[in-house]
C-alpha cells in the first residue's frame, strides 16, 4: 500500500480536521507486517486527496490484478473498510465491496 503524503495528501492546511499522522499510524499497526506501507511524494491525484493505491500481492498481479487507486480517504470509515477489504486479500484477491468503489479513482495519466 502506498499513501500519499506531499503537498496536498496529508496537508493540515487543506484538511486540518484529519489526522493525517494518526492514519499512517493505524494503518501500520493493522496490516504490517503481513502488508507494507510505505508513503510516496506526491502521486499527482490532488483533487482527490489524501490518495492512497492498494497493489496486489504477486501472485495476484501474475493473475492480471492490478493497483487500486482510492481517493478522498480522509475519515475512518474509509480507512476501516480499506483495512478490512486488505486483509481479506486486496486486489485480485477478494471482491472490492460495494462502499469502497465509491472511494476508486483512476490513476493519472502520462
Amino acid at each position: 500500500m502506498t499513501v500519499c503524503r506531499d503537498c496536498c495528501c496529508g496537508s493540515r492546511t487543506k484538511h486540518p480536521a484529519v489526522d493525517h499522522d494518526a492514519q499512517i499510524d493505524r494503518l501500520r499497526a493493522e496490516l504490517e507486517p503481513e502488508h507494507r506501507i510505505r508513503t510516496s511524494l506526491c502521486l499527482d491525484v490532488c483533487s482527490q486527496s489524501n490518495a492512497i493505491v492498494v497493489q496486489p500481492a504477486p501472485e495476484a498481479r501474475r493473475r492480471g490484478a492490478r493497483p487500486v487507486w482510492f481517493g478522498l480517504v480522509l475519515d475512518d470509515t474509509v480507512l476501516d473498510d480499506l483495512i478490512t477489504w486488505v486483509r481479506d486479500g486486496g486486489p485480485g484477491n477478494a471482491d472490492l465491496p460495494a462502499v469502497l468503489e465509491l472511494s476508486v479513482i483512476s490513476p493519472p495519466t502520462v
